[in-house]
């Protein structure tokens, strides 16, 4: 058999075997390791010293909410950022938006926007990467402009108006059915094209095919109601009905703040994205014909300058990150330095923000909401966040980050417009840049 130099051969193997056994961390390591698990391992404890849920500017802000078994964090975060301006107009102590009734429209808008970029999609092959990223695109997870999208079209209700269901709030299986109805009608779709059938008489199967998904989403979530009463007591006990709403009345008589003209801010340094240049995703969207998904790329600095000023002005931040790394759940802790995996291992494991991203080692896959900040000599060294995984861990759901995880693991940030400055104002004006769907700002947060 003839080998080449990267076959492996005993003797290789006997060379490894005896590197490992006289190195000077590794076998020692190795006990700990096998005993409590590589993570408790590299668990750094004087990293501990640092999380201390202290912010010199801390918004007042309603207990967290909980998604559940599903990927709705998108949802949750904004939402959260809305009920807060509810809450303060209305005097009330705490309360939430229908997560669920929001989920529907999102899961009815997705299968809608499947199917007509199936349609737009006829001539691609198979075995094409866009064809094959296609029948992956329906999932739980969102952006800031999708969620945009749903408010402006559908509006919001409260949660007495249409609580969670058990789909709503684990989706796993349901999103399999629909996946599954979805790839179906898709093949159908493409074998009445290949037949001959007309663009009309397509749309008019496509029709049939979205309606079947509304019935089976009404039985999985509930109908989504078309009016209702609003009941609440506020902070004095005083009782309040605001009789016959419909979601979009309730949404623009109680949401005052303008969340439809907030920017979506990133920070992704690859070659192939200029700072102050927007950015939009091809066939990453849910509702069609909505508002494009839109990203300006910024620096890190102005990334948390423009954070912090809005949190000064009173105001949380919604915001993307990378959960996977850093992250003690119990503690409720992401901190750059906590797991010490390259002294355990005796390996290097660093990379720069644009290879992590670039190489696929990291991407934007959850979205929460910055409530506080400190400030030392002017600069954030913390951050409080709110998260949306219930209020067990934690400061009773709270979670803290420190500024170096920030750097590494924070993609994005939704900014009022009135913070930002005229020279972003005027780079949102460009020409959006056409980033591909499997593009790492592709990538939704769920």
């Amino acid at each position: 058999m003839t080998t080449t130099k990267g076959f492996i051969t005993p003797e290789k193997i006997e060379k490894y075997r005896e590197a490992y056994r006289t190195h000077s961390i590794r076998p020692i390591t190795a006990r700990a390791i096998t005993r409590s698990g590589l993570k408790e391992a590299a668990f750094d404890h004087h990293v501990l010293r640092s999380i201390r849920p202290i912010f010199s500017i801390d918004l007042k802000t309603m207990p967290v909410t909980n998604q559940k078994m599903s990927g709705r964090c998108w949802l949750f975060a904004a939402l959260n950022l809305l009920r807060e301006d509810i809450a303060g107009q209305c005097n009330i102590e705490s309360f939430e938006l229908s997560q669920n009734y929001l989920t529907f429209w999102d899961k009815f808008e997705k299968a809608n926007y499947f199917l007509e970029s199936v349609l737009a999609t006829l001539d691609e092959t198979t075995d094409s990467r866009l064809f094959s990223w296609l029948m992956t695109s329906y999932q739980d997870g969102g952006q800031w402009d999708m969620f945009i999208n749903l408010v402006s079209k559908y509006g919001v209700v409260p949660k007495q108006a249409m609580p969670e269901t058990f789909h709503s709030e684990a989706t796993a299986g349901l999103n399999h059915v629909i996946n599954t109805c979805l790839r179906r009608n898709a093949a159908k779709l493409r074998q009445l094209h290949e037949q001959g059938i007309s663009a009309d008489q397509l749309a008019a199967e496509k029709e049939k095919m979205i309606a079947e998904i509304y019935g089976i989403l009404c039985q999985c979530f509930g109908e989504p109601p078309l009016s209702f009463d609003w009941e609440y007591t506020d902070r004095d006990k005083t009782y309040h009905c605001h009789a016959g709403l419909t979601p979009q009345s309730f949404y623009s008589r109680f949401v005052t703040q303008s969340y439809e003209d907030a920017v979506s801010l990133i920070h992704a340094p690859t070659r192939d994205k200029p700072f102050e240049r927007t950015f939009t995703v091809r066939f990453l969207n849910n509702v069609a014909d909505g508002r494009p998904v839109c990203y300006l790329n910024v620096t890190m600095d102005v990334l948390k300058k423009l954070a912090v000023k809005q949190l000064e002005a009173g105001f949380p931040v919604w915001f993307g990150s990378d959960v996977a790394h850093g992250g003690d759940r119990k503690l409720g802790a992401w901190f750059n330095e906590l797991y010490d995996y390259e002294g355990v291992l005796a390996t290097e494991l660093a990379m720069s923000k644009e290879d992590r991203l670039d190489y696929r080692e990291s991407a934007m896959n959850h979205a929460m909401v910055f409530t506080g900040v400190n400030l030392k000599d002017g600069q954030p060294n913390r951050w409080k966040i709110q998260n949306s995984w219930g209020d067990e861990n934690g400061e009773k759901g709270y979670y803290i980050a420190d500024d170096a995880w920030f750097d590494q693991f924070v993609y994005q940030a939704v900014i009022l417009k009135q913070f930002l400055s005229d020279d972003l104002i005027s780079a949102l004006e460009t020409e959006p840049i056409v980033l591909e769907p499997w593009d790492p700002m592709g990538t939704l947060a769920d």
